[in-house]
């Protein structure tokens, strides 16, 4: 009776009923959400950023197992590419003689292979990002763009060896060091983030329907061969420039380019060229974030 004087609920009596706002405002002060609803999107690149160790940690993990159960290792991440520009050299160097129009085509080539070998897999990986981790993502609440940004990152790890080894041979095949080399780590972030781009595209465009993976890897096949891996797009397209502008400002045609120019002696640096991969390297992971956290609330589902 004092309680209730007082009052305070008596003992065995009902606890308080809280209306829906209540409710709501309690489970904001204390970090609980709404399963199913998508967050703001501030709030999702908040809470995407508070991964980041998290994210860095899994994919150095990713990277380093990939080549773990091999008897040479790690070493495989540096022979792979190599042992592709060798065949490729063979193939368009010699029997087909896509070399027109290149100087050190063997450079020209390495280059090609190492840093389109990085969006092939990033693209053919990536775009399964969420439909391969389904249970991982219906037992735990987490920004589900970590996924394929995961896959991206992992890739730039795991390629960082091959990296270096393309320096290396530069010196081999009698490029001089110059000043334009401090250009490439820039070129390999326009790259990376091109990659990033496309991959949160692919990955909620394949969540929505699997078959369109089996069309991404049909793409990636036609990108291999219309983005100046193998043979130069100028050489061959000269007298169409508008076909030769398509081909060469393309964003996977311009992470070859971009990583020419700061490396090769032959090719000179073209800001045009810079500014265009600099402008697909800020709209297509602002977009592809955009895109991807749009279906936030769908992943998971069915």
């Amino acid at each position: 009776m004092a309680d209730r004087a007082a009052g305070r609920p008596a003992i065995g009596d009902p606890p308080p009923v809280l209306s829906s706002e209540e409710a709501a405002e309690l489970a904001r002060r204390h970090g609980l959400r709404q399963v199913g609803i998508r967050p703001t999107l501030r709030q999702y690149l908040a809470d995407t950023w508070q991964m980041r160790r998290f994210l860095l940690t899994l994919s150095s993990a990713e990277s380093y197992a990939k080549n773990q159960n091999n008897h040479l290792g790690q070493l495989w991440a540096v022979l792979n590419p190599l042992l592709l520009v060798a065949s490729y050299f063979f193939i368009f160097g010699f029997l087909i003689n896509t070399s027109k129009g290149v100087d050190n085509y063997l450079a020209f080539l390495a280059i090609g292979i190492f840093l389109f070998g990085s969006t092939a897999a990033s693209l053919t990986k990536g775009c399964r990002a969420i439909i391969g981790n389904l249970g991982l993502i219906r037992a735990l609440r987490f920004p589900r763009c970590v996924l394929p940004l995961s896959v991206s990152l992992t890739e730039f790890i795991s390629n960082v060896p091959a990296f270096g080894v393309l320096l290396v041979l530069m010196l081999v095949t009698g490029e001089p060091p110059s000043v334009a080399w401090l250009f490439f780590p820039v070129a390999l972030i326009i790259h990376s983030l091109v990659n990033t781009g496309m991959v949160l595209f692919a990955a909620r465009m394949v969540n929505g329907s699997r078959d369109l993976a089996n069309l991404v890897n049909m793409v990636v096949r036609l990108l291999r061969y219309v983005s100046g891996v193998f043979f130069s797009i100028d050489h061959y397209t000269q007298g169409h420039e508008a076909l030769a502008a398509v081909l060469s400002y393309q964003p996977f045609a311009l992470g070859l380019t971009l990583p020419r120019e700061a490396l090769l002696s032959e090719t000179a640096v073209h800001p045009l060229n810079w500014l265009v991969g600099l402008a697909w390297a800020i709209l297509l992971p602002v977009g592809g974030m955009i895109f991807f956290w749009r279906g936030e609330s769908t992943y998971g589902r069915g």
